[in-house]
């Protein structure tokens, strides 16, 4: 235990916020100092519950004596806050995805790189106990994936409303498809490259992509992601297939796999943990202060932060190009 609490400010007092606070008031190790919105009454609501000053500049929450910003902002404002937190020396802790563009995920490398502080990205999902089941069953040989299909259903883009803006959110990719994309990352490898197709079928901009995915290992998956689907359980899942064997997540709540012709499907059900556990938040956050207390390397990265954001464009190069769009090789 520290001798002191390592002390947080947030950018930006939404749900994120609230969700991050919430994990980190289970870690005695942590203490919110302050938060910042430009919208004075959500910054104020949000420090009444959890503690800590609200101000309504990065200037004002950059001056609270700070070890440590967590960036829970919408998408196309993750950049600043970043760089500037890195810049005063502080650990940034950074809600997907590192940026929205490729050139600006480079600008936050950089300031990674050249400031030495801990950077980690809110990849959730590789903290999600369900999630963690199904590395393991691919790590230690029950399933070798060689195929495999992933679907990635939001409901709409209606809710929050700034969701369905694209000067925001980077296009609906950069939501909750983002997550799946890292995932098959970690699981399967980085990607060679990507070819697909999009369509605009309810909202203005492309709410509808199908892409193929081929990785260095040799596997092969289709992900097909719709943004005006429904909530419809399961809303996200992967399918990996390996010689007679396959392993299959629904959500968050469970990992089947089997492993033989006919042989039965051994199921972990993990519906009935503690929301913030099962959504990997309480580890994800604990793994954060490890790392800013020296205990651990910060996982994911922002070389996993950058990576996500090349794969994400490489599937909107290819939607939009019809053509196959190779990645950058691995360093």
């Amino acid at each position: 235990m520290p001798s002191a609490p390592v002390r947080i400010g947030l950018v930006g007092a939404g749900t994120m916020a609230n969700t991050h606070a919430e994990a980190l008031a289970r870690d005695g190790r942590a203490a919110i100092a302050g938060v910042t919105d430009p919208l004075a009454p959500a910054g104020e609501t949000f420090a009444a519950r959890w503690g800590g000053a609200a101000t309504t500049d990065l200037e004002g929450l950059l001056g609270l004596g700070l070890d440590a910003v967590f960036v829970t902002s919408p998408n196309a404002r993750h950049v600043e806050p970043c760089v500037r937190a890195l810049a005063a020396g502080l650990h940034v802790f950074c809600e997907k995805p590192m940026a929205t563009s490729l050139g600006e995920a480079a600008q936050v490398l950089e300031a990674v790189r050249a400031s030495g502080r801990v950077y980690q990205i809110g990849f959730n999902r590789r903290h999600a106990p369900a999630y963690r089941a199904a590395k393991r069953a691919i790590a230690d040989g029950r399933v070798e994936p060689r195929w495999g299909h992933v679907k990635m259903n939001r409901g709409e883009l209606l809710e929050p409303a700034w969701v369905g803006d694209e000067s925001l959110t980077g296009g609906f990719l950069y939501e909750s498809t983002i997550h799946m994309l890292d995932l098959l990352r970690w699981l399967l490898g980085e990607v060679v490259d990507v070819r697909g197709h999009g369509a605009r079928t309810v909202y203005p901009q492309v709410d509808d992509v199908a892409v193929l995915l081929r990785f260095e290992g040799g596997v092969t998956t289709t992900l097909c992601s719709s943004a005006h689907a429904t909530w419809l359980f399961p809303y996200e899942r992967i399918e990996l297939y390996g010689a007679h064997a396959a392993l299959v997540t629904e959500e968050l709540d469970r990992v089947s796999a089997t492993v033989g012709p006919r042989a039965p499907a051994v199921v972990e059900d993990f519906s009935l943990l503690d929301r913030l556990v099962k959504s990997g938040y309480v580890e994800e956050d604990t793994a954060f202060l490890d790392a800013v207390l020296g205990e651990r390397a910060p996982s994911p990265d922002a070389e996993d932060a950058y990576r996500a954001v090349e794969v994400v464009e490489a599937c909107y190069r290819a939607v939009a190009t019809g053509e196959v769009v190779a990645l950058p090789p691995s360093e």
